[in-house]
């Protein structure tokens, strides 16, 4: 019988939390209920799994460095002197991360007058020689040197997802070097990040060339007399204290005092509970998720339990007509879902916080008597997400009516940065925790299907109407609080069903034409890459960044933008600022739109086509901050238009039956009229209100200049200032999007505040009163939290002002397409005609008609369109139809 090696991982912690930090800069996405930033614990947490899985070791711990003032600090004060300051909102994660290596049953350690990098040398060292296989995992290249036989070293290439291995092979081919003349080249080189000197105007090629030729930095120095005079010799014997000091400050201590012995430090059993409570105060919605999958049953802590008072339903003859009587019941109709399309009802519960009935859909759906509740308008029902029950009951051939409260956008209303689909997830966001996630019911996957133990899973959906109806009260209560309530139930409440309807609907897509779409775009790209070929005088592999790079920079000789740590960047903003330099450049650009639009839509669209020939795309209402509608599955948003072949991919969107056409209605510049009614800038509300062309307008304003004298390039900067506007655009950000220095986009920018002065006081007042009230709201009160404008770090905040100028503007808009969409879905019933409401892309409206109601449409949709709201100036809409949605 043998028994497993025992391996040792030691994690760099300083280094790898830091560079955790800067992994994930979406800082808006990453902050908990308490405000408390949450990146780097995310992304820490991210590379904990991963190499805990990959090692599988007996032995591990995270070394921290216990603080500024080391024994290296004594030999050399300005060690690591210069430094920026650490960014407070990575400062105020750094109390959790040994709360989650606790949960994880991983050992940490600092040691008072040295680094993290000597516990890990010490502990590798002794380890190594006790027979161990020693991991290292650091984001600082500087540990390479603990390279050994049994002692691998793995350093972070970007962020904290990918490792590069070091061993003593692989840095005598990298760098010809030895473990042991690693140190002799830091000392020689120095290390700008530690901030210790080495010599002057010797680099990482310098060094390796004078220890291949004298093996040590000693040995440099024994034959330094024998040296040809240089300036590299004179850098040498001036700099020769600096060069031994550095050596020392460089090398890894190997006897540091760590009171740790091996049996310390092996791994223990995974705390669930523990783990389980800090995803909960972190928000980890995904790793909750992924534990209790990882989890058997039996090991998770039980939740607090809920008294349900419940009855199963086995056949038809037990229900009865009381079961129905009452008010405003809760409904639960929980799925098994392959696709959002394909969910198929697994088990129903209804009924009130008193009593809970559940049952089965082979009995509950033949019942003529249950089904004539959910179809009745009158009997009020508390659902989590009404759109996704209607849609699901529907591929069921029943009608679903009578919605009275909804608790999923009702949570998404007080906090629209609450991403949550989960019920479990929702009731946690309001201190309810009598759900355990679904997963420990029904298995670790939902298409295992129903489990062996009915019983729970029935006692699970029962309680989880318990749980809507608590919902539904905390909710209301706060949304009255907010001045919430006419949003939520006369816009999107009434909505979810609207959105369902389309979803339902679907729009009718013609395979034959995506099909003949891309045989086209093959032979395109074809053409491109050959044209390609022939200017680079070979072929290469186009979406491989180092070959690519190589091509550019080294074959061509085209000026280098910019530089990654792998290579030169071919980023789409370094090939943009390269166009004129080279043909192969426009090649390259045109590649990779046509490539992306290849990928994406015109194959990727014929994934999504269902057996009635239709996409039924996913609206979601639930997902952005400024109230806005998404699609998914696929999205259909974000179809390109700006090109001739991305708005091809429309022609393919065609009317449900033969004589019928495709009819549009688009809002004209909806956010900078709802601008000039929310600031009240009187010159930019004449000109809507007169209907001239508000950014010839603004030329004329900012240039100081007649109408006939605004040029096409005066008014295109005037077209990109107002739209810029609207988003708190920056002298940067108009100074990329116009080409032109930041000065000349500040004075720009400046002359437009001057000639509208109410617009100015709008953006600064907006900011001040989002500061005060911690949130930024629309005309109709959405709300959006913004703790972000309170952050130290300047980027960061200046980020959050601009959500705080914007949201207003934007949500505003969204709120009226979605008013526009509730009173065309009314006024389609009560013309009493046929055409069908299909998509809401951004500020358009897609219909679908007979066109014999062409005609009534031209009339009708621009009319509810522009009175769905009334502001200080008039709502415009723009309305064509065609035989496609390319024509309309």
């Amino acid at each position: 019988m043998t028994t497993k090696q025992k391996k040792l991982v030691l994690f760099d912690g300083s280094s790898l939390a830091f560079r955790a930090f800067f992994a994930i800069q979406n800082l808006e996405s990453f902050v908990n209920k308490n405000g408390l930033h949450t990146n780097a614990l995310y992304a820490f947490h991210a590379m904990m799994t991963s190499v805990l899985d990959k090692e599988n070791p007996t032995h591990a711990l995270v070394a921290w460095d216990a603080g500024k003032t080391t024994f290296r600090t004594e030999m050399y004060d300005e060690y690591k002197g210069g430094r920026q300051s650490t960014p407070s909102e990575f400062k105020e994660q750094m109390p959790f991360f040994n709360v989650l290596l606790d949960g994880f049953g991983i050992s940490h350690y600092g040691l008072v007058n040295y680094e993290a990098d000597d516990i890990i040398g010490t502990l590798a060292m002794k380890a190594a020689n006790d027979g161990f296989e020693v991991v290292i995992i650091s984001g600082d290249r500087d540990l390479i040197q603990l390279a050994r036989p049994n002692v691998r070293v793995d350093i972070t290439k970007r962020g904290v997802s990918q490792l590069e291995s070091y061993t003593p092979e692989v840095i005598r081919e990298k760098y010809e070097l030895t473990t042991e003349q690693i140190i002799d080249m830091k000392g020689l080189m120095g290390d700008s990040s530690d901030n210790y000197p080495g010599v002057t105007k010797v680099g990482e090629k310098t060094a390796i060339k004078l220890l291949k030729e004298y093996e040590s930095m000693e040995g440099v120095y024994e034959n330094i007399d024998q040296m040809k005079p240089s300036k590299r010799k004179e850098h040498l014997i001036n700099d020769k204290d600096q060069a031994f000091l550095s050596k020392k400050l460089a090398r890894i201590a190997l006897d540091a005092p760590v009171d740790l012995s091996l049996d310390d430090i092996i791994v223990k059993e995974t705390d669930v509970e523990a783990l389980m409570s800090f995803y909960k105060d972190m928000n980890f919605n995904r790793f909750m998720s992924d534990l209790v999958s990882d989890t058997d049953i039996t090991d998770l802590p039980e939740p607090e339990q809920l008294t349900v008072d419940y009855t199963v339903i086995h056949t038809t003859d037990d229900l009865e007509e009381s079961m129905f009587a009452e008010d405003n019941q809760g409904l639960y109709v929980e799925m098994l879902i392959p696709n959002y399309h394909e969910g198929t009802p697994v088990i129903v519960a209804w009924g009130t916080a008193e009593h809970v009935y559940v049952g089965y859909p082979d009995v509950l759906f033949q019942s003529d008597l249950f089904v004539q509740w959910l179809k009745n308008s009158e009997k009020e029902k508390v659902v989590f997400d009404a759109k996704r029950t209607k849609v699901m009951l529907a591929r069921q051939h029943l009608t679903f009516s009578g919605v009275r409260d909804d608790v999923l956008i009702g949570s998404y209303l007080l906090n629209a940065k609450d991403h949550s689909k989960d019920l479990a997830e929702v009731a946690r966001e309001f201190d309810i925790d009598e759900l355990p996630f679904d997963e420990t019911i029904y298995g670790k996957g939902a298409k295992r299907g129903i489990p062996e133990d009915k019983q729970r899973m029935e006692e699970h959906v029962a309680r989880k109407i318990t749980v809507i109806l608590r919902l539904q009260a905390m909710e209301k209560a706060q949304l009255e609080k907010n001045e919430m309530m006419n949003l939520y139930e006369n816009l999107e409440l009434p909505l979810a069903l609207v959105l369902a309807k389309c979803e339902m609907q679907g729009i009718t897509v013609e395979r034959e034409q995506l099909q003949a779409m891309e045989k086209e775009f093959a032979i395109k790209l074809q053409e491109i890459e050959n044209d390609v070929y022939q200017i680079a005088g070979h072929a290469f592999n186009l979406n491989s960044p180092k070959q690519l790079g190589k091509v550019l920079f080294e074959e061509l000789e085209l000026p280098v933008i910019k530089k990654t740590k792998t290579g030169y960047s071919t980023a789409q903003s370094v090939l943009e600022k390269l166009q004129g330099k080279s043909p192969i450049i426009d090649y390259i650009l045109d590649y990779r739109q046509l490539s992306k639009l290849q990928s994406t839509y015109v194959a990727g669209l014929q994934d999504f086509i269902h057996e009635d020939g239709k996409i039924h795309t996913r609206f979601q209402q639930t997902l952005t901050a400024t109230g806005r509608l998404s699609s998914a599955d696929p999205n259909l948003q974000n179809i390109p238009i700006r090109s001739e072949e991305g708005r091809k991919i429309r022609k393919a969107f065609v009317p449900e039956h033969k004589g019928w056409k495709i009819f549009s209605s688009d809002y004209s510049q909806i956010e900078l009229r709802v601008l000039a009614h929310i600031s009240g800038d009187k010159h930019m509300q004449e000109v809507f209100r007169a209907g001239d062309d508000i950014h010839a307008s603004t030329a004329m304003k900012v240039y100081n200049v007649s109408r006939d004298e605004v040029t096409s390039n005066m008014r295109r900067s005037a077209k990109a200032v107002n739209f810029g506007i609207v988003y708190g655009i920056s002298d940067y950000g108009l100074s990329q999007n116009l080409n032109i220095s930041r000065k000349e986009a500040q004075v720009f920018i400046d002359a437009y505040f001057e000639n509208f002065p109410q617009i100015k006081s709008y953006m600064d007042d907006i900011v001040q009163s989002a500061k005060e009230k911690g949130y930024a709201e629309t005309l109709f009160k959405r709300r959006r939290y913004l703790p972000d404008l309170k952050a130290k770090n300047y980027n960061v905040r200046s980020f959050a002002e601009r959500n705080a100028m914007n949201t207003p503007i934007q949500g505003t808009a969204a709120d009226i397409i979605k008013f526009a969409m509730l009173e065309m879905d009314q006024a389609l019933q009560r013309e009493n005609l046929e055409a069908n409401m299909l998509l809401q892309v951004h500020d358009e409206l897609i219909f679908e008609a007979p066109e014999s109601e062409i005609p009534k449409l031209e009339k009708l949709v621009p009319e509810v369109m522009e009175h769905a709201v009334e502001l200080a100036i008039p709502l415009t809409v723009e309305s064509s139809y065609g035989d496609n949605w390319y024509e309309a």
